[in-house]
């Protein structure tokens, strides 16, 4: 007998060829040692796969069960756990934080008073990009306390409820609100809440709950100077309910079938089993702070909105709405993308820290399954990517330019050697070793580096680890005797990721304090 093919299954079997193809052309054009992606489409998984490897250089292959960082795709589960909540009358979307954590302060009064579990999740307090985030990142002796304590002391530049600004440390906070609520740590209530209910065996709520002899574990890289070099070996341990979550393809996939049903994930008898019911699946894709939309991506992907909900990115595409994040941690991306009207789902893996590889396999997946007009996306964002580099270098030989050569330190190098103290970071020491001055970030070991003389009284610390990309001005600004007064940083390059958020710090010497 023979087997009949109908035409849509031979449709979609060239949609997903086509997808791979675009997959290996990505991982070549992006230098991305390792990729896993799913696909879901009414709810059936239609592909499911890993390509590459675990680490360059290596032979051991990425697959669909190869556990990745998801970094901030965290975000969403922690909203999640909070919708499970406001489902049983724990709390409400409005209840204010103070009301669970009496000790919560932001720099303004009156923000502090009003700030409830929506704000909290919706990147809208009025601290800046990034604010504080040098509390978790890199990895650091720091904890929940430590992050609570030091927000009131973190610069306010918008006024509450008026600006879009990406903000991990109110995550850290969802996830404090959800252990005071359960009495459980977030890594217990995640487990029991989502991972165990959906049968994600293998997904883990942070890095060192992985067993160790599980080694299809992918490593993470950065591109540095034409080379690739692998990198960390924790995803965001510490801070758990911003961005921890070790997962795969396969078990991300029972994830977002959940998201895709509104919470539901399986009936017992006549009951439906829910992780949060329709009602907070609406809430949490709801637009709270809106993002401007650009003219050039306006007229491309056709959107007029663009927002952020709780713990998920909105905008319109081409006429459908779509649900997404991203997540990043060093060497380490990743993208979940749902478009709940066609009932599509998608997650993209990385290894590597090239935004546009993800960026550009999900515009082709949705190219594919939205039935667009053909567009060589790895080509668009291989374009971009070089447009980037290029003013990258610009950028960098214009500030070169500009430079005082001739100009010497107002001090002598010893004056500079001293301890410093922020009020949310706290303490960074200067030291003179060799006579070279040597900069510590007391709670981030990481971030230990050395101080080259740029011009006047600004020094650029060049970190040890090179792979940070991180470099930074250090700016003394001096009293009228001549005695150190405060320092400043900045990063050098704008390419450096928003979360060494330098310009937040104001340093002062620790002498002068005393």
């Amino acid at each position: 007998m023979l087997n009949y093919v109908s035409a849509q299954e031979i449709n979609v079997s060239h949609k997903i060829e086509r997808i791979e193809i675009s997959v290996n052309k990505a991982m070549a054009a992006f230098k991305v040692p390792g990729i896993a992606v799913a696909i879901i489409k009414d709810n059936e998984v239609l592909l499911s796969k890993g390509f590459g490897v675990l680490k360059h250089g290596s032979k051991e292959k990425v697959n669909a069960d190869t556990l990745f960082g998801i970094a901030s795709n965290t975000k969403a589960m922690t909203s999640a756990l909070l919708a499970g909540l406001v489902d049983e009358g724990k709390l409400t979307w409005q209840t204010k934080v103070i009301d669970i954590i009496p000790e919560f302060q932001l720099p303004d009064a009156y923000v502090t008073r009003e700030f409830t579990i929506i704000d909290l999740l919706s990147h809208n307090s009025g601290l800046g990009l990034g604010a504080g985030d040098l509390m978790i990142w890199p990895e650091t002796t720091l904890t929940n306390k430590d992050v609570i304590k030091g927000l009131k002391h973190l610069p306010q530049v918008s006024s509450f409820r008026s600006e879009f600004a990406y903000d991990n440390l109110m995550y850290v906070i969802a996830g404090e609100i959800i252990a005071r609520l359960t009495g459980q740590p977030w890594q217990a209530v995640i487990q029991a809440r989502i991972f165990d209910p959906l049968g994600m065996n293998n997904t883990y709520a942070k890095f060192s709950l992985i067993p160790q002899n599980n080694k299809n574990v992918a490593r993470a890289h950065v591109p540095l100077e034409g080379e690739l070099h692998v990198v960390g070996g924790n995803f965001l341990e510490r801070f758990s309910s911003a961005g921890s979550v070790a997962s795969s393809v396969n078990d991300m996939t029972l994830w977002l079938k959940a998201q895709l049903n509104r919470g539901q994930y399986g009936v017992d008898g006549d009951e439906a089993l829910r992780l949060f019911s329709e009602q907070q699946s609406r809430e949490m894709w709801q637009a709270r702070t809106l993002i401007p939309v650009s003219q050039q991506v306006s007229e491309q992907d056709k959107t007029h909105f663009n927002a952020y909900a709780l713990g998920w990115f909105v905008k319109d595409y081409h006429g459908v709405k779509v649900v997404r994040h991203t997540g990043g941690i060093l060497g380490m991306v990743s993208k979940v993308v749902m478009v709940p009207e066609e009932n599509l789902a998608m997650v993209i893996l990385t290894n590597q820290q090239s935004g546009f590889a993800f960026n550009a396999l999900s515009q082709q997946i949705l190219t594919e399954y939205l039935e667009l007009p053909e567009k060589d996306w790895i080509e668009h964002y291989a374009l971009l990517q070089e447009e980037k580099i290029a003013n990258k270098k610009l950028h960098l030989a214009k500030v070169a330019a500009k430079v005082d050569k001739n100009s010497t330190p107002s001090l002598p190098l010893a004056s500079y050697a001293q301890n410093y103290v922020d009020h949310w970071y706290g303490e960074v020491a200067i030291s003179l070793v060799n006579e070279d001055l040597v900069m510590q970030f007391s709670n981030t070991p990481a971030l230990h580096g050395v101080l080259e003389h740029y011009q006047h009284n600004t020094f650029i610390v060049r970190w040890h680890d090179r792979t940070l990309e991180a470099d930074a001005y250090v700016n003394f600004n001096l009293n009228p005797d001549g005695s150190i007064n405060f320092a400043t940083m900045k990063a050098v390059s704008w390419a450096t990721d928003f979360s060494f958020d330098f310009h937040d710090l104001t340093l002062r010497p620790t002498s002068a304090s005393q």
